[in-house]
């Protein structure tokens, strides 16, 4: 399995994860934290790697030592804000 692009879910080649590498299809860059293993929204600072250096632009190519390229499909995937309101909503409702 390889690597899809988190933004267009364009394969992206193992030799093109560099810092300046671009997605062929939509042109945003690879090595970006969306596109890594550790990365999980569930997590603090949204990496599963403790080690790792906060990254606040997780769509911007960065130097993070501890990258590896995701397998397969963008993991720990925002959710939408329909989903995020209903389940406000379900918690605040009045009795």
């Amino acid at each position: 399995m390889s690597t899809l692009c988190y933004n267009c879910s364009c394969p992206i080649a193992e030799n093109n994860l560099g810092r300046q590498d671009l997605c062929e299809k939509c042109g945003r860059s690879t090595r970006v934290c969306r596109n890594c293993r550790h990365y999980d929204i569930h997590h603090n600072n949204m990496c599963r790697e403790e080690q790792a250096q906060r990254v606040v632009d997780k769509e911007k190519s960065n130097f993070c030592e501890w990258f590896q390229a995701r397998e397969g499909g963008v993991g720990g995937q925002a959710v939408s804000k329909e989903s995020l309101k209903s389940v406000a909503d379900s918690l605040f409702k009045k009795k």
